[in-house]
């Protein structure tokens, strides 16, 4: 393998080891030679593709946040956007499942001093942008659409965090956040029987899209 022309399998290829280093072994794992060693190449593969580890760092993080925005695209805007807003936060939970590594090395580990890449804050916008929806629309009174948006994450990320301990199942994660979205929406504002119709919606249109753990 020739590290002094860029090849977009090896470049993919990179970027996938490197997530399962820092999330399997942490940040001291990442190194250029056992990134090297891992694919049987120079050491320069990594200056080649990337320009350093810094770029490499950072194509790992743009790359979860592709993934999760992919999944957040697989949600279709529709008349109720309480339903709207469930299926993201039950797509976020699947791309997590779906994306381990990626996920554990951007969302359950610190900073790598990357942070702040635009389509990093295009796809924590699409969140916000939804709950704001739910407000407009009345169904939510009236707040900061970030700081329900953080709630509705943080809930999320516990449960992706579960699954990829073996704590709880896929099936059960998609059961728990309904509970928890119907206690979240209607803490929000929104009636309880217009908070349970949107979310069956939102369970009928997502579920069968849940990885297989």
């Amino acid at each position: 393998m020739s590290p002094r022309t860029a090849d977009p399998e090896v470049r993919a290829t990179l970027v996938e080891v490197a997530a399962r280093l820092l999330a399997r072994e942490g940040p001291g794992a990442l190194t250029t030679r056992r990134l090297a060693d891992e694919l049987g190449a120079s050491t320069t593969v990594v200056y080649t593709h990337f320009g350093g580890m810094d770029g490499l760092r950072r194509a790992v993080r743009e790359e979860a946040f592709v993934r999760l925005s992919s999944h957040f695209d697989s949600v279709a805007s529709s008349r109720d956007p309480v339903a709207d807003l469930a299926g993201l936060g039950w797509a976020y939970c699947f791309n997590g499942v779906a994306n381990a590594n990626l996920y554990r090395a951007v969302f359950l580990e610190p900073p790598t001093g990357s942070e702040g890449e635009p389509v990093g804050r295009a796809a924590i916008q699409q969140g916000i942008d939804a709950v704001a929806r739910c407000i407009e629309a009345g169904r939510f009174a009236p707040a900061d659409p970030a700081a329900l948006a953080v709630q509705l994450w943080a809930g999320a990320n516990g449960m992706v965090a579960a699954v990829l301990a073996h704590l709880l199942t896929v099936a059960e994660i998609t059961e728990h956040f309904g509970a928890m979205g119907l206690s979240l929406f209607i803490g929000f504002g929104d009636e309880a029987k217009r908070a349970k119709r949107s979310l069956a919606r939102a369970r009928e249109r997502m579920e069968p899209l849940a990885p297989v753990a």
